[in-house]
């Protein structure tokens, strides 16, 4: 019989048994027949039953057919006992489904390569330097010139492209009211060719549409935007749009597979690099450098020359300085220690990569353990149900079943739950991963992912699954299979071996569990120090008011909006920065004392009169920004510890770079406090601010965008149409680009923080009721074993406090054991997290504290139905049925 047709025999019993049945009672009939005495023909046949067996192994596949019984068998068993089912599959579908909501997340940041022609010959180059704090570090983004000698010195082994950063920007398909914002990349015009990607409808960028500056305004969309703003309509070619003050042509959509080099930004427009106003600008460094290498060249013979280029570039700047006579001997030397540094990017090369991905190996090792903690409480649960069990399983080896035949009657049941388990755990997955990508979204630059549901997330959801089905379903299969028949049907006592096997998975859960707490708390612990950190100014009630210009526009004209703004209803008072505070967006630069160029370059910042008093920043010296004033300055405290020694700098003089590198000289007209600038983890660092309208008049032309501080009396975003209204009708050539608050942009500085903190206690909840569940299960499971012993003792004058040690001392002990190794692996692990911490320590009595209170309530309370129904047993009553 072939393969294919034993192999349907196995699923179609009633069939083939039938079969069998017809053909051993036709060779009954044909022998009758044949003028034999029937009853002699029976006696001859022998053993029906026998003959049908026989039969049966020669249709089916028998290991087959012996699991399908088993999967019917296990079936019956998980109806039969609801309510254990429904928690095995409930806390292994919310810790599978949450590992692989974890793998789905960290395959398509971290792991999945590009969907491009050969992603391993992708690399991205870097300058690698030393930090102030001596640690090397590579820093990628790149300058046009530079760029430019680079490519030509690896031409034959090596393409090198250049790929900006990818950032919302404002186009407009219209007029300058029908604004909106797309994630917009400059490109070499070769790196769709060189990717081997194709265009959907249209054609892509090619080498010659990057060769003049400025020479070819042409903008490829990705397919993801096409559907979104065009709904896939094939006009959508042709279309024009402004950008950044020029006109731009859809020539072709990219297929859908490719979102970008970047994992985390979905690009929706791609112009080439030459379309940049930055290209030919030195030390401008604004995009990445990626290198296609040719089969069969090395990575590092590229970077040898790579770097032989860059020293000979960086040896003629030293000269430039040296010649100058403006830098110090010191700060010549280390622009000289840089190296070129190449990088394998076959999985892309991530902004969001970079500060998330440690944040998503904790949370993948919180998914870990609470799957770990899962693990052992079904194990318990299925020990229990196994010892239960124990007369059908003696019972089996009685007839003749082998223990290996018992093994797979359990791991088969656990398979079931296991399945069932994965499903849930993938409709979890399906559902969760999502939301914790929208939990890292800043507001004005969301993360996006792709997350598909392909083979790998379904292998590794196939391999998760086989993997639980061993960790919890093995130990109680060797169990049963243990079963010494004699005694267990004479209704002997539960081994001792099954009780160490519970208690020693306790153990297990309550390590884990203490471990997954103690993060949680000092997540917790890190969000609540570093959302409390003094800013040094008030962010209470203050709208952003965004704008952006393009034509040239006077001095006055800021004014008239800021007046106009100003005169709103409910608005209290307005300043103007070329930025706001936290913003993300920076610029320093080298300063001098006395012809002595300092050692930390400070920060700066363009803003207006009473900027400091909008944002309650107290004046401590001197006095404030006059307005149309140049050459003066605001300097905070920092600033004066820094470079005068903590004396007040009002009324002196330094010196900073200013326009096509010529010192310029600032004075100090007043000392203000201590403000953060660009981030909450760092100390403040020296910052000026300049004036943002100098020189007033008309001929004195501003850059083309600034942000309005705007304190209201009320809810700032309710305010936001009328602000919007304000700053247009006050000057049209004024557009709005964005409305926000400052404590919005604050909490984008804790996002990651927040994502942790809040997962932390996801994990940290299931892994307490988990644990709650396992020592309920057990305790329980312990009662239910020995209500005769508990009904004895109490006959004999047992007091309750003896009743309750006997019954809950072994559990106790493990639980402690559990405790004392947890708290030590939680101690030794924090080193692996410490950059995601702030301020807190493992050791600290506020995270101790809640970390022990909150394991011992849980104990307490799974411990103590059991406990209470061991001490109301009735003596009377268990006497009575013995």
């Amino acid at each position: 019989m072939s393969l294919l047709s034993r192999l349907r025999n196995v699923f179609q019993a009633d069939r083939s048994r039938r079969e069998i049945d017809e053909e051993l009672e036709s060779h009954i009939q044909e022998a009758i027949e044949n003028g034999r005495d029937p009853d002699e023909v029976r006696r001859a046949f022998g053993s029906v039953l026998r003959h049908r067996e026989r039969s049966r192994d020669v249709r089916v596949l028998g290991w087959l057919d012996s699991l399908r019984a088993d999967a019917v068998f296990g079936w019956r068993q998980i109806r039969k006992n609801r309510a254990t089912s429904a928690t095995v599959v409930l806390s292994l579908g919310l810790a599978i489904g949450s590992s692989i909501a974890a793998f789905r997340l960290i395959d398509a940041l971290l792991l999945r390569p590009l969907p491009i022609d050969h992603p391993e010959r992708l690399y991205v180059i870097g300058r690698e330097s030393v930090d102030s704090k001596g640690i090397r570090r590579v820093h990628q983004p790149n300058e046009y010139p530079v760029f430019r000698e680079m490519r030509k010195a690896v031409e034959g082994d090596a393409e090198l492209l250049a790929i900006s950063y990818a950032f919302p920007r404002d186009l407009t398909f219209g007029s300058d009211d029908e604004m909106e914002k797309a994630s917009q990349q400059h490109v070499s015009g070769a790196m769709f060719e060189l990717f081997g990607l194709r265009a959907v409808t249209g054609r892509l960028l090619t080498r010659e549409d990057d060769v003049k500056p400025s020479g070819h305004p042409y903008a490829v969309i990705s397919d993801q935007y096409w559907a979104r703003r065009f709904e896939r309509d094939p006009g959508a070619i042709g279309e024009t749009f402004r950008f950044d003050g020029q006109l731009f042509e859809i020539i072709g959509v990219v297929e859908p597979k490719f979102t970008g080099v970047d994992p985390g930004v979905f690009v929706d427009v791609y112009v080439p690099t030459m379309m940049s106003p930055n290209i030919n600008r030195e030390r401008v460094n604004w995009f990445r450098t990626f290198a296609v290498l040719e089969p069969g060249v090395g990575a590092e013979s590229v970077r040898s020359r790579l770097d032989s280029v860059y020293r000979a570039i960086l040896e003629e700047r030293a000269g430039d300085m040296r010649a100058q006579g403006k830098f110090p001997e010191e700060v010549i030397r280390k622009s000289l220690d840089q190296t070129i540094a190449i990088e394998p990017a076959s999985t892309g090369v991530s902004v969001t990569r970079s500060a998330y991905r440690e944040a998503l190996l904790v949370i993948a090792a919180l998914a870990g353990l609470a799957l770990l903690i899962a693990c052992a409480n079904v194990a318990n649960l299925m020990s229990a149900q196994a010892t239960a069990r124990s007369r059908e399983m003696a019972l089996r080896l009685s007839i003749g079943a082998g223990r290996r035949r018992l093994v797979q009657l359990v791991l088969v049941e656990s398979a079931c739950l296991g399945l069932l388990a994965a499903a849930l755990g993938g409709a979890f997955a399906w559902w969760a991963a999502p939301q914790v990508v929208g939990m890292i979204n800043p507001p004005n630059n969301p993360a996006r992912l792709a997350l598909p549901a392909d083979w790998r997330t379904l292998g590794f959801g196939l391999a998760l699954g086989l993997s639980v089905t061993c960790l919890f379903g093995l130990a109680p299969a060797l169990g049963a299979s243990a079963v010494r028949p004699a005694s267990a049907l004479k209704g002997g006592e539960e081994p001792r071996r099954h009780r160490r096997l519970m208690h020693g998975l306790i153990a297990v859960q309550v390590t884990f569990c203490v471990v997954v707490t103690l993060a949680a708390g000092l997540f917790i612990g890190s969000l609540n120090r570093l959302g409390n950190q003094p800013l040094g100014f008030s962010a209470d009630r203050l709208a952003l008011v965004e704008v952006a210009v393009n034509t040239e526009t006077p001095t006055d004209a800021w004014r008239q909006v800021a007046e106009s703004l100003r005169q709103t209803p409910g608005v209290e008072s307005v300043a103007t920065a070329s930025w706001p505070l936290m913003s993300r967006v920076s610029s320093n630069g080298p300063v001098w004392i006395d012809d002595r160029m300092g050692e930390v370059a400070p920060w700066f910042l363009g803003v207006s009169p009473d900027w400091a008093d909008a944002m309650s920043i107290p004046l401590i010296d001197g006095r404030d920004i006059r307005p149309g004033e140049a050459g003066v300055a605001l300097v905070n405290e920092a600033f004066a510890r820094e470079y005068f020694g903590g004396q007040s700098p009002v009324g002196k003089l330094f010196e900073r770079s200013g326009i096509g590198g010529a010192r310029e000289s600032v004075e100090a007209v007043g000392l203000i406090g201590d403000a953060r600038y660009d981030s909450l983890r760092h100390p403040i660092k020296p910052t000026v601010y300049l004036p943002f309208l100098p020189d007033a008049g008309e001929s004195k032309l501003l850059p083309k965008s600034g942000t309005f501080l705007v304190r209201t009396f009320g809810e700032p975003l309710a305010l936001a149409p009328a602000l919007r209204r304000a700053a247009s009708e006050a000057r049209p050539e004024f557009r709005v680009t964005n409305i926000g608050t400052q404590e919005g942009l604050l909490r984008t500085h804790t996002i990651r923080e927040r994502l942790l903190a809040m997962l932390g206690s996801f994990f940290a909840v299931v892994a307490l009721l988990l644990v709650g569940v396992g020592l309920y299960g057990v305790l329980e499971h312990t009662v239910s074993q020995r209500r005769r012993e508990i009904g004895i003792r109490r006959a004999l004058g047992a007091q309750t406090g003896q009743i309750v040690w006997k019954i809950a001392a072994d559990v106790a002990r493990m639980a402690l054991v559990g405790a004392v190794v947890g708290g030590g692996l939680g101690l030794a692990s924090v080193r692996y997290v410490e950059a995601l911490l702030y301020g807190v320590e493992p050791t600290d009595a506020s995270i101790l504290g809640p970390t022990a209170a909150v394991v011992v309530a849980a104990a307490v309370l799974a411990a103590l139905p059991p406990i209470l129904r061991a001490i109301r047993i009735n003596p009377a009553e268990i006497l009575r049925a013995e």
